[in-house]
């Protein structure tokens, strides 16, 4: 699987130069040359791992912002400038930096550190439910459709989640009371409707089309 490189660098020719070797060595990359539209992408994107040019950045994006939405928890190296001392270095990885490299780049040094980390970072398989054209991330716990993001409550992508794992199959009622409330006899709340209306309608506005089918009179399946 490809994985997806979030590019932060104000310099427009070290931006284009990095933006190209990293394609050419098999990672899609997304280059930013200023610091609102760098996090814009991260909130778009969700993105493998991000270089970020500015140690204050990975600040922000670890500390997260009012209304904005991203995975604080995604590897980060800073690309430390060519004057920085071990002061700076070690105030980036305390603001939230998995790695520090410093200036002048050596290419093939930060492609085996981005190897490294996404090595050590890579999901569990298990972690990741692809069910047609929606993706849950238990790791994570972000759920795409069509690669848009869609924000959930605790229940609800608990339910996205084990709809998913079998997208198809009806689960009923019973089961996912167990499974996802813990209920361990059957009930006659409207938790279960309740929360399938929800995720529903979330899932619709995200592309249009309708997920989290209801089987009347048993329970829920996520695609038709």
């Amino acid at each position: 699987m490809t994985s997806a490189v979030l590019l932060h660098e104000p310099e427009t020719e070290s931006r284009e130069f990095l933006e190209r070797h990293l394609r050419d060595d098999g990672f899609e990359v997304v280059g930013a040359s200023r610091n609102r539209e760098a996090l814009d992408l991260l909130e778009r994107m969700c993105p493998d791992l991000v270089l970020l040019a500015e140690s204050d950045l990975c600040r922000r994006l670890r500390n997260g912002e009012p209304g904005r939405h991203w995975n604080r928890d995604v590897p980060v190296i800073v690309l430390a400038p060519p004057d920085a001392d071990p002061v700076d270095r070690v105030r980036a990885l305390e603001r939230g930096a998995d790695d520090v490299l410093a200036r002048p780049i050596a290419y093939d040094e930060l492609v085996a550190r981005i190897r490294a980390i996404l090595r050590r970072t890579a999901p569990n398989p298990h972690d990741r439910i692809d069910a047609g054209e929606i993706v849950v991330d238990r790791r994570t716990r972000h759920v795409l459709v069509r690669s848009t993001p869609v924000k959930l409550a605790g229940r609800e992508f608990d339910l996205a989640a084990k709809l998913a794992s079998e997208p198809l199959r009806v689960w009923t009622k019973e089961e996912l009371l167990r499974d996802v409330w813990g209920f361990r006899s059957s009930s006659t709340t409207r938790t279960v409707d309740s929360h399938a209306s929800r995720l529903r309608r979330k899932l619709c506005l995200a592309t249009g089309d309708c997920f989290v089918v209801n089987a009347w009179g048993i329970g829920y399946r996520l695609l038709e």
